[in-house]
């Protein structure tokens, strides 16, 4: 199970990784995407050109040394010279990411620049995007054009007139995240307007929201790691990779927590790539406090009140996954009477204003005695259950339906099951 810190590996280990990521996530094509890095010595690695993106090893991928000389068994890629243009016009980044994931080009083509400001952490990771405009693939003229907008320095994503996207880092997994939360953005936001529209954060809901994030939570020193405790570490990240798998969570967004002993629990860290997160990452909360050398989820105090009145309750997920996302910033409501399962598994799903879950933890903690499944406008949903196989499945059936009811309205109307069916449901499956 051990992962390395992927910006601790050497360049070529670095690509190779990442682009793997890319392509599996269905964020490229073969022939589709490049990426490069740049070294403490102005040695620029990048993805070769021609050569299958699903199956790059480490010897594989190109340098061009600061003089020009090209080390490696292929031709660089075509757009090495928008990377090198990049870099130079920003010398702060060393990382660049391009490729042609299908909601970014969508924009792309339409000429439209998306605005993150959906949810506060997309914003804070992507902030305000550029857009170049069309340069014929590999030419100088499309590397000028872009390193032109890069000398905004409030960009660290440009969109490509009838292109794609290009981000740039301060590291690997800083443009990566980047990338990887725009996709999510644009996906979210072309889901929203199928079901009627899309509604934007102000600058100060984004700032209200980063105000709200605990700095100073308490930490104990006699720690000790049972057995128990171990092997709920070890669920947790399963399930955690299972989530990235499944495209329920993403790098930079998605929290984890599980009963262990009365309101003691464990929960994931922050400022951890979720695909990276190790069983030694997970934090150990007990008695309101954190153990020593590690930093709780920003919801930490929220899935502590959770816990403390919802006894029943022994885990928690919170997490933004596109389709339930796509209610959550359109204000539609999450109709889960679309098939008996969906009903019987998350029963009616109500939807809490955005900035609730920070002003009135009680009142929200307290909606889980009645709602197994809460959506936050503008923010995340929230699953809660007796197991977290059970959990993790209750998200699984959520964002499922939530997927069907996206896809309906191309359809025609929406048909729900009616009271009276509900009602029978009820009888047959003991739902209270």
């Amino acid at each position: 199970m051990k992962q390395l810190n992927v910006n601790l590996m050497h360049p070529v280990e670095q690509i190779c990784v990442i682009i793997g990521r890319i392509y599996r996530s269905g964020m490229t094509t073969t022939s589709g995407g490049n990426i490069s890095i740049r070294d403490e010595n102005g040695d620029i690695w990048i993805t070769p050109s021609g050569v299958d993106k699903g199956n790059l090893t480490t010897k594989d991928i190109m340098c061009v040394k600061k003089d020009g000389t090209v080390i490696g068994p292929h031709k660089p890629s075509s757009e090495y010279p928008f990377h090198k243009a990049i870099y130079e016009a920003r010398p702060e980044l060393t990382a660049i990411i391009h490729a042609h994931p299908p909601a970014l080009v969508a924009f792309s083509i339409a000429h439209v620049v998306p605005d993150t400001k959906i949810v506060p952490q997309a914003h804070n990771i992507c902030g305000d995007i550029g857009f170049a405009p069309y340069g014929c693939p590999g030419s100088e003229d499309l590397g000028r054009k872009i390193a032109n907008e890069f000398r905004d320095t409030r960009f660290k994503a440009v969109i490509m007139e009838n292109h794609g996207v290009v981000l740039g880092g301060t590291n690997m997994m800083d443009a990566y995240q980047r990338f990887e939360t725009l996709e999510f953005c644009c996906r979210t936001i072309l889901n929203a307007k199928r079901l009627g529209g899309v509604n934007y954060l102000t600058d100060e809901d984004v700032s209200r929201y980063s105000e709200h994030i605990p700095v100073n939570v308490p930490h104990f020193m006699d720690i000790n790691y049972p057995s128990d405790e171990r092997a709920i570490r070890t669920e947790m990240v399963n399930i955690i990779r299972r989530a990235c798998d499944q495209q329920l969570m993403i790098s930079t967004y998605g929290t984890v927590s599980v009963r262990w002993r009365g309101d003691d629990f464990l929960i994931t860290p922050r400022d951890v790539a979720r695909w990276d997160i190790m069983p030694e990452d997970i934090v150990q909360i007990k008695n309101g406090m954190a153990e020593a050398g590690k930093t709780p989820s920003r919801a930490v105090a929220l899935h502590q009140r959770i816990f403390q009145l919802n006894p029943h309750i022994n885990s928690i997920i919170c997490t933004q996954p596109v389709n339930l996302m796509a209610h959550a910033v359109s204000g539609t409501k999450f109709d889960v009477r679309t098939i008996p399962e969906s009903w019987i598994f998350l029963q009616d799903v109500p939807s809490i204003p955005f900035g609730l879950l920070y002003n009135e933890i009680d009142k929200v903690a307290e909606m889980f005695n009645h709602h197994r499944v809460i959506l936050v406008e503008n923010d995340s949903v929230f699953v809660t259950g007796d197991k977290l196989l059970n959990t993790f499945d209750y998200l699984e059936v959520a964002e499922f339906s939530a997927n069907s009811l996206v896809m309906a309205n191309a359809i025609g109307e929406l048909k729900p099951i009616g009271d009276e069916e509900i009602e029978e449901l009820r009888v047959a499956f003991n739902v209270k």
